[in-house]
């Protein structure tokens, strides 16, 4: 097993190991589970060649997982600004890495369509003091998940994830009607967000060395 799969294989496990716990209503274990995730796939990144923006991605949201732990409004200001460097470091790779696809206006109404909606709903529920701030997290997020699109359906699942598994944060925060077991929703489209993010970016920044080689490969083969 190459050290890239078993880090993979480790962050799978312990992501089944913290979504149990949380079906369970073992605080204690989510509590140590949860900030492992980001690094063990940070890492895995790393094994995989994957870009140093994309491990900064993940590691910002390394820094928002512990900070959402602490139950305080200045703790979870703080989280969401992890999280939002992380979707900038992540914009910049879609820039990087990924091309223009097809129904793109569409695409992108329907995600701006989904943004407003959803801070009409959220609003007035919010605390005055948080407004603000999660309007415009709101806006980075769903340029994020809007720009995961550039690298094909994987990133793109990935992006419209981390739109959901937030989404249901700020309805609780909101007092928003929300599904049961929130917390374990919360949690599982969040780190399949994460994964399908890092994924695509590295399925992405592969393929052109691909394409080379296969290119090469048939140059090689032609007669001359």
């Amino acid at each position: 097993m190459t050290l890239s799969r078993a880090l993979r294989t480790g962050f799978l496990a312990l992501c089944a190991v913290d979504l149990v716990a949380l079906l369970a209503g073992s605080d204690a274990t989510h509590t140590v589970a949860k900030p492992l995730l980001m690094p063990l796939l940070a890492a895995y990144a790393a094994a995989s060649g994957g870009p140093r923006l994309l491990c900064a991605a993940l590691l910002f949201g390394w820094g928002g997982d512990v900070l959402l732990l602490v139950d305080q409004d200045a703790a979870f200001l703080a989280g969401m600004g992890c999280f939002a460097a992380g979707h900038g470091c992540y914009l910049v790779l879609f820039r990087r890495h990924g091309t223009p696809r097809a129904r793109g206006v569409l695409l992108g109404a329907a995600y701006g369509a989904a943004l407003v909606a959803t801070v009409a709903v959220l609003w007035p529920g919010l605390p005055g003091e948080m407004r603000g701030p999660v309007a415009g997290y709101s806006v980075l997020l769903t340029a994020m998940a809007y720009g995961a699109c550039r690298l094909g359906p994987v990133a793109g699942t990935g992006g419209a994830l981390f739109l959901l598994s937030d989404t249901l944060i700020a309805t609780g925060i909101a007092d928003r009607p929300q599904p049961p077991r929130p917390d374990f929703w919360i949690m599982a489209t969040y780190a399949a967000a994460q994964y399908l993010l890092a994924r695509g970016v590295l399925d992405a920044r592969a393929a052109p060395g691909a394409a080379y080689r296969e290119q090469s490969a048939a140059i090689r083969r032609t007669p001359l």
